[in-house]
């Protein structure tokens, strides 16, 4: 396989405004893949997250990566914008190979971790649901009547959590935020079969601890010197920047045995391994099995499986 195997292949990276998703567009891009970039956040206006990172910065990234980035600002939850932009990908390009559904900003309710379903602001909650689901279903049913137009098409649905994990309920961030992330594993169940008959597979992917802009920043550190915050928190000892998930997605979209995964679950540790990649600091941490063996080790599991 050559440096540049996704040359001529087109992506779309739907919530690639920073993050995961960011990264993901910018090693898709250095597989030589046109991307287009999708979030609300441009240089001109922002969303409820008020974060400073933009679409035009990811697509310059790509581009600086060898790939062709395409800015364009979409509100997932409007269905007329993701309809527009689908018909504008197709009238320019005429092909869609590769759909990530990275969309979420449900970060900002991050206060009510922990409470029950009647102490959580149900506004609040509900919120999160349609930032973290509906986004996903409404890209997903304007966007795969153009990528079955040719096999191997691929859908990557990104999530928090891998399956044996998420299998119980993850009491210590609420009813919301689970839901909303196993959720999104069912959605690659679902699209799997749905794209099965079509030549394509559907795959749920989760990064580790993830040092994205916003936990860097809570923790007062840097990429440069993240490893400053484990004094503060030894399990960030395991964390992972954005580069090894975008990496690791990049080579399943690479991959022409993409489909053996097809409904399941991987972990960025897991496809560092299956594919040799490391993170930008040339480490292979590998988050969800520390979190299994070593962070929750010997913690009892309550009646409904939470460890």
């Amino acid at each position: 396989m050559g440096e540049r195997p996704l040359e001529g292949r087109v992506a779309l990276v739907a919530g690639a405004t920073r993050g995961a998703g960011r990264a993901i567009a910018v090693e898709l891009g250095r597989k030589g893949a046109t991307v287009y970039a999708t979030g609300r956040t441009t240089r001109t206006s922002r969303s409820e997250m008020g974060r400073p990172e933009t679409i035009e910065e990811t697509a310059a990234l790509v581009d600086a990566a060898g790939g062709a980035g395409v800015a364009v600002q979409v509100d997932h939850l409007e269905s007329d914008q993701v309809k527009a932009l689908v018909e504008r990908i197709d009238a320019e390009q005429g092909r869609l190979d590769v759909l990530v559904n990275d969309i979420w900003g449900g970060d900002i309710y991050y206060s009510e971790y922990g409470r029950s379903v009647w102490e959580h602001d149900l506004e609040q909650g509900l919120r999160m649901l349609r930032l973290g689901i509906d986004t996903h279903i409404t890209t997903s049913h304007f966007a795969l009547p153009l990528m079955i137009r040719r096999p191997g098409a691929l859908v990557v649905e990104m999530t928090d959590g891998t399956t044996e994990f998420n299998a119980g309920y993850r009491a210590d961030v609420g009813l919301f935020y689970d839901l909303a992330k196993t959720s999104v594993q069912r959605l690659a169940k679902a699209q799997a079969h749905e794209l099965r008959d079509h030549g394509g597979a559907a795959v749920a992917v989760t990064p580790g601890w993830l040092r994205s802009e916003a936990m860097l920043e809570g923790f007062g550190v840097t990429e440069e010197n993240w490893r400053d915050a484990v004094a503060k928190e030894p399990h960030f000892a395991i964390s992972e920047s954005p580069t090894l998930v975008g990496r690791g997605v990049a080579a399943l979209a690479a991959d022409p045995r993409a489909g053996r995964w097809t409904g399941e679950t991987v972990s960025s540790g897991h496809l560092a391994k299956i594919y040799g990649l490391t993170d930008a600091d040339g480490s292979r941490p590998d988050a969800w099995r520390y979190i299994s063996e070593v962070q929750y080790a010997g913690r009892e599991a309550d009646t409904t499986g939470y460890r």
